[in-house]
């Protein structure tokens, strides 16, 4: 039994995200096949929420936040917790290559806190940054960069 939300909204995205039918036609139908590909129906119904929250988290980022040069984000000890040293640099280059501004960055931060883990490494977040951008307009060539990122460094099947 496939027990962890990540794991779940990996399956999603490998399998349904890069497909042309919406996401959401028909949830039942989605749900149960999640079902019989081994996951339980508590992780399933949160995969749907994170999915839910990162689409109104989306809505929001269409309000631009304003990034002096000279800011710094401080990360809560929570998100330190959940996010390395190695993790929070990665976000940082993102942000300073404009392959993504502020308000997707803190949308990225939110989905991650979102998640169960007690702990992110980095191939993890890169997934996360991928499922965070694969929606949102403007970003099409960043997503493309960063999904090549991704798939050029992972195993072929993750979970």
């Amino acid at each position: 039994m496939k027990e962890s939300l990540f794991e779940v909204l990996m399956y999603l995205f490998e399998n349904y995200m890069d497909d042309d039918s919406p996401l959401y036609s028909d949830p039942e139908k989605l749900k149960a096949q999640l079902n019989d590909a081994g996951f339980r129906s508590t992780q399933i119904n949160k995969a749907f929420n994170w999915l839910e929250d990162l689409a109104q988290g989306q809505d929001e980022c269409a309000e631009p936040i304003t990034n002096h040069i000279n800011s710094v984000r401080l990360y809560s000890s929570s998100e330190l917790k959940k996010l390395n040293a190695e993790c929070r640099g990665f976000l940082l280059n993102l942000e300073q290559m404009k392959v993504v501004d502020p308000a997707v960055r803190e949308l990225i931060i939110d989905r991650v806190m979102a998640l169960e883990a007690d702990e992110m490494d980095l191939d993890q977040l890169k997934w996360v940054v991928l499922m965070v951008m694969f929606n949102q307009p403007g970003f099409e060539a960043a997503y493309t960069w960063v999904e090549s990122l991704v798939l050029d460094e992972m195993p072929a099947n993750i979970h």
